[in-house]
């Protein structure tokens, strides 16, 4: 499999700007737990979008909150570490946008939860169809954020990288595979982490 990437400066070492070190186990397992809790407050506020929960689940996203904020001020060393808490960042920050959107158009009045049953409908359909954020039939919106953030994770340049770009790469590579495997063969692209360089790979499905 090929890939591109750009070399730029190294992060910052550890400890710098006076972040606090912290051992690797427990930035996994935080990092897990706040993955856990990012999940449920989605659930959360989908219950809550189509009336099925009387109240928006402040307490939770506080609590999110406040460990985004503690790792942030926290030196995480590894590499696809630091990526993954990007990751749970960017798309903390997508949720946030949407749940906030719709929150003020409950108070303005404008609010239509059939339409937002009917886009949750449609969110559970493609996620299926998703393998780390990339759709079988395409790059996606998740794949590309997920691949700047690594990126940026790993000190390559994302300077002139665009979806597009992405998209001919992928399709270049997606070609050669089904000429390898067969015309009808379906294939996923995640992003990940080797060695410090970030890849991007196939697999069948």
């Amino acid at each position: 499999m090929g890939w591109f990437h750009l070399k730029n400066g190294p992060p910052p070492p550890d400890g710098a700007l006076g972040r606090p070190r912290v051992a690797a186990d427990e930035i996994d397992e935080e990092l897990r737990l706040l993955d856990f809790k990012l999940g449920q407050l989605k659930r959360d506020y989908d219950q809550y979008f189509l009336g099925n929960r009387p109240r928006e689940p402040v307490q939770l996203r506080g609590e999110i909150n406040k460990a985004i904020h503690k790792l942030t001020s926290s030196a995480i060393k590894n590499t696809a570490a630091r990526f993954k808490f990007s990751s749970i960042c960017s798309r903390y920050q997508s949720h946030r946008r949407q749940w906030d959107e719709t929150q003020r158009r409950i108070e303005a009045g404008t609010y239509e939860r059939h339409r937002f049953r009917a886009q949750i409908h449609e969110d559970s359909g493609a996620n299926g169809a998703r393998s780390d954020g990339g759709s079988a039939g395409g790059t996606g919106e998740d794949l590309y954020r997920s691949y700047v953030d690594a990126r940026l994770a790993c000190g390559e340049s994302v300077e002139g990288l665009s979806r597009e770009k992405l998209e001919r790469v992928i399709s270049k590579q997606r070609a050669a595979l089904r000429e390898k495997f067969g015309d009808d063969s379906e294939f996923r692209f995640r992003v990940q982490i080797e060695g410090g360089k970030v890849r991007l790979k196939a697999s069948r499905g």
